[in-house]
Formats: structure tokens, sequence, C-alpha cells
């Protein structure tokens, strides 16, 4: 049902945690499975050079989240915003069906953190639409 990938990353999720100074926060949560994911970033230079978050949530959440603040750890603020949540499923080697939701989820997180910086900063940002609601089958 879940790849290896997606085991090992909510076995042993990377930068599990809470960034307590952090330039970007973002959250989001679904009320339909439950699932709530919060990220925090450090940006210097335009570049995230650290990452963390707190998922509460099924195990897809936990590798999703996992694998996100991985991808984006080193890129510009506006390349990990291009990070898609197809490329994030493709990264876990797949998800089943009735856990895509989970990757929506990460990406809006994820996005709402970098946004939340650029809006401390005077940056142009866009606002980013609520996940869809994607009920669990």
């Amino acid at each position: 049902m879940y790849s290896e990938k997606v085991i090992e990353h909510f076995r042993n999720p990377r930068n599990v945690g809470v960034i307590e100074d952090a330039d970007g926060v973002g959250e989001v949560g679904n009320p339909v499975c439950g699932d709530m994911m919060t990220f925090y970033v450090k940006v210097k230079d335009g570049i995230i050079t650290d990452i963390k978050f707190k998922t509460f949530g099924c195990g897809a959440a936990i590798a999703v989240s996992s694998m996100i603040s991985e991808l984006v750890k080193g890129k510009n603020v506006d390349e990990a915003l291009s990070i898609s949540s197809k490329a994030v499923v493709e990264a876990l080697g797949g998800l089943p069906s009735n856990k895509i939701h989970c990757s929506n989820l990460g990406a809006v997180a994820l996005a709402r953190a970098i946004n939340d910086y650029k809006r401390r900063n005077g940056l142009p940002y866009e606002n980013i639409p609520e996940p869809e609601d994607v009920e669990e089958g």
C-alpha cells in the first residue's frame, strides 16, 4: 500500500520541530481527515536555510511533511513555491489515491509559510486558497 520511501519518512521523519524565531509560518488543516500541518521557515538572502514542521495526522501526512522539508531546504523561496503536490507524491514513490490530499495539504502549508515570510518582508505574495477537501475512501 505504501512505498518504502513513505514508510521511511513516516518512521524517521526529517526536520520535525518548531523554529521559535521563524521568518515565516504556514498552517493548514483538513476537517474531513483531521490532518493538520504547520511549517516554519528561516530565510537568508532569499534562501530557505532551515525548515521544521509539526504535523498531526496519518502516516502519509507525516511522510509528506518530511519529504517537503527535504525538498525545499537550500532552495530559494520562489523555487520552493514551485514544488507541486504531484512532485511530492513522485518523490515519495507514490501515495494511495485516498492519501493524495496529504500532498495538497503539505504544498499549501509550505506556500503559506513562504508567503508569510514574503508578507513580513514587504515582498509581493499571493493568497493561497484552501486545499480542496478530499474525502478519504
